[in-house]
């Protein structure tokens, strides 16, 4: 079972979520809350996947972001927007977010976004995709990151496509005729050679210069 936890400030929107998740037979929700409550929840629960809303009065959603990240063995985290142009996007991603997701995704879209999320995967809902790439690129100069793209070999291109479609590295590997170890291995060389700090943002860079559609959920 997937263990998941849901941060937000709106009780019904938790209470919403939590329904569509719960009718999952491989997804269990154990704890929902605010913000505040998020770190002591998750050390008490130990969810896989959290779904942390990006802004809350109450905290900061960057911060709890970089709380539950400190965590010994911590969750995935993907961040929940209701705006597609939220200025905290980029930040987030920064933060290290594994994923973007607007609040009205619809049920099918949010379960395999959980899938995608407890096997290793990325995901960027492609209503926050343009503000994720902006901010990004806006952070990080678009030249040099265009000259670091280049610098990967043919394999590594295959492998940074496969990722950000939301693959895992064992479903790479798959792919690609690899083992999971050597896909892992292809994944780290990205991340040092394009300078990124997690798989989220070479995705980034993969889905703007063109390398694979934008896809909420990885092929079968």
């Amino acid at each position: 079972m997937i263990r998941v936890m849901v941060v937000d400030d709106e009780r019904l929107l938790r209470a919403g979520i939590r329904s569509i998740l719960q009718a999952e037979p491989d997804i269990e929700v154990p704890v929902t809350c605010e913000g505040p409550q998020a770190v002591e929840m998750a050390v008490r629960h130990r969810p896989d996947v959290v779904l942390l809303d990006i802004r809350m009065p109450e905290a900061d959603g960057i911060s709890v972001l970089s709380s539950l990240l400190a965590l010994p063995n911590p969750p995935v985290v993907a961040m929940l927007t209701t705006f597609a142009a939220d200025e905290d996007i980029a930040p987030a991603l920064r933060a290290g977010a594994s994923g973007f997701l607007v609040k009205d995704t619809v049920p099918d879209e949010l379960a395999s976004a959980v899938r995608v999320l407890a096997s290793g995967g990325t995901i960027l809902s492609p209503a926050v995709a343009d503000s994720v790439v902006g901010g990004y690129l806006r952070a990080n100069g678009h030249g040099p990151l265009a000259s670091r793209l280049a610098s990967l070999t043919d394999r590594e291109r295959d492998v940074l496509a496969l990722l950000a479609q939301g693959r895992s590295n064992a479903e790479i590997g798959t792919a690609l005729l690899m083992g999971t170890a050597t896909a892992k291995d292809h994944v780290s060389a990205i991340l040092a050679k394009l300078g990124t700090a997690n798989r989220v943002q070479a995705a980034v860079l993969a889905h703007h210069y063109g390398l694979v559609r934008m896809d909420p959920e990885p092929a079968p």
